[in-house]
């Protein structure tokens, strides 16, 4: 019985410490975004996100059929994407952008990697109904990279996964580890929605210093919802906010942008 007990607070200690480490480790990697102001807790400098970026590109566009063969729509995209950080307080960034049309047709997506490189597919293109609307989609892939949301997201795993693994320690059994992992995703997912948010929030801006109209992109949260086959996913357990919650929040970043003169 002692043995029992004495090997409880050792694990127990154990995972304390794994605890601390792992909370010391997030916590020590803070810094201020100069764009947006909001400190963070990142554990990738600006250089490692670029060449991580770079480095995943060719993988990630292979998974949605290469780059589109339409030079015209290539181009079109492109010249979008970069006006719209040319023209606004994501030029402040140095990051160099870069913004590719992937051949899939069939898949309504946008996505960014790390330090700048962006997607959208033929698949999404093909839906927008104008210049504005992919201006919109464009610039809210460039509020996640300004924002940093991918090596955001990089640290609060590594958290989330040390705690998981103290939980483990602790309990003793496989079982502690997979419900401490669950809640810690749940966790994740909140923050994954509050990221889809801000972009939002960040592509209004951007679209308004670099002079396209911010209400495309409520059409862009129409044609998004049409493309899901509206979903009736509760939203506390998507990692995306609801089309009618982020049409929301985008018309508050609109009068928001206006009243500071944008």
């Amino acid at each position: 019985m002692k043995n029992r007990s004495s090997g409880f607070w050792l694990r127990l200690l154990i995972a304390a410490g794994i605890v601390i480490f792992s909370l010391i480790k997030f916590y020590s990697t803070s810094e201020v975004n100069e764009i947006t102001g909001e400190k963070q807790y990142i554990s990738l400098n600006k250089e490692q996100e670029i060449a991580l970026g770079i480095q995943s590109a060719p993988q990630m566009a292979a998974e949605f059929g290469g780059l589109s063969r339409n030079a015209q729509a290539r181009y079109l995209v492109d010249s979008i994407g970069q006006s719209i950080v040319r023209k606004s307080a994501a030029a402040k960034s140095q990051y160099p952008f870069n913004f590719h049309l992937l051949a899939d047709n069939r898949t309504v997506n946008a996505f960014a990697l790390p330090g700048g490189q962006i997607f959208i597919t033929e698949g999404l293109m093909s839906r927008l109904e104008n210049i504005d609307q992919l201006a919109g989609v464009l610039g809210h892939e460039v509020g996640h990279v300004i924002a940093r949301h991918s090596a955001q997201q990089m640290a609060k795993q590594e958290l989330s996964q040390g705690i998981a693994g103290a939980a483990a320690v602790a309990g003793g059994d496989a079982n502690s580890a997979y419900y401490a992992q669950v809640v810690a995703n749940m966790v994740n997912m909140k923050y994954g929605r509050e990221d889809e948010l801000e972009s939002d929030d960040l592509g209004v801006r951007f679209m308004m210093e670099a002079g396209y109209n911010p209400e495309a992109l409520i059409g862009v949260m129409d044609i998004l919802e049409n493309a899901s086959g509206g979903s009736n996913v509760p939203e506390f357990q998507s990692t995306h906010p609801s089309p009618e919650n982020r049409r929301g929040k985008i018309r508050e970043a609109i009068q928001k942008y206006r009243t500071k003169g944008l």
